[in-house]
């Protein structure tokens, strides 16, 4: 049941039809993975925490350095030099105390990724790098776990919904293949503070609606955001049957 203070804390959102008190009651129950707590994972975790998912697993090996500050905008000054994982706790804990936090501050190998991804209810990719992508939607296809990706760089944003629970839903390999080896990051090519917090929220958004079961969530379609222009363009994504990651889990 939700007490009385999470019933005030949360009365905004109770209001609307499509979430009610029943969907206040499943984001309560809900478990949600948040892989990467930099750019994307900042408006990610304060939204998930904000809206009272019940438990979050944060997980991020890197360190909190003065040129993140521009745009993730869970750390502050004084966590610079902190682990990303102590800061974000900091500051969720101090935003909403009712939630669960779980700390997952070391790389996450094969192993480790898996349990974490079999812990959870559904898994938010916010890291910036392809390889870590590929692993983080293996073992999702794997678990049968929804995965939201989201990605941004320079002025340029992506995000899409892949749900190994449907049939028709494609995985990040159907879309992206074995990806690029002259991939950029944004220490190297940049990135506009609001555009990483507008594909953030949107991831949370994404996760907010499978969690608490309305709305129709972004799978099979990839939306790409031109920020230098204010455009939104939708792209519809389908699942390769000959996918070698996804291809044989639906026969």
């Amino acid at each position: 049941m939700l007490t009385d203070q999470e019933l005030l804390r949360y009365s905004r959102q109770i209001l609307l039809q499509h979430v009610d008190i029943d969907g206040q009651l499943r984001l309560k129950n809900s478990r949600a993975l948040i892989i990467g707590l930099g750019g994307l994972g900042a408006p990610v975790a304060l939204y998930l925490a904000a809206a009272g998912v019940g438990e979050l697993h944060l997980a991020d090996f890197d360190t909190v350095d003065l040129t993140n500050l521009q745009r993730q905008i869970i750390h502050d000054t004084d966590s610079v030099g902190q682990t990303k994982v102590d800061s974000a706790l900091r500051r969720l804990t101090a935003i909403n105390p009712e939630i669960k936090l779980i700390a997952h501050r070391t790389a996450l190998d094969v192993d480790s990724l898996a349990a974490a991804v079999e812990a959870v209810d559904v898994v938010l990719d916010c890291s910036d790098n392809f390889s870590t992508r590929e692993a983080v939607n293996a073992a999702c296809v794997a678990a049968a776990k929804p995965l939201i990706s989201g990605a941004a760089i320079r002025l340029e944003g992506q995000l899409s919904v892949f749900d190994p629970r449907r049939a028709e839903s494609p995985c990040y390999h159907c879309l992206y293949g074995h990806g690029s080896d002259t991939e950029l990051t944004c220490s190297e090519a940049g990135v506009v503070g609001p555009l990483v917090g507008l594909v953030g929220s949107l991831q949370a958004l994404e996760a907010l609606k499978l969690l608490a079961g309305f709305g129709e969530p972004l799978v099979g379609r990839l939306l790409l955001i031109d920020a230098l222009t204010t455009r939104f363009r939708e792209l519809r994504v389908k699942r390769d049957p000959g996918c070698s990651v996804c291809g044989t889990q639906h026969g």
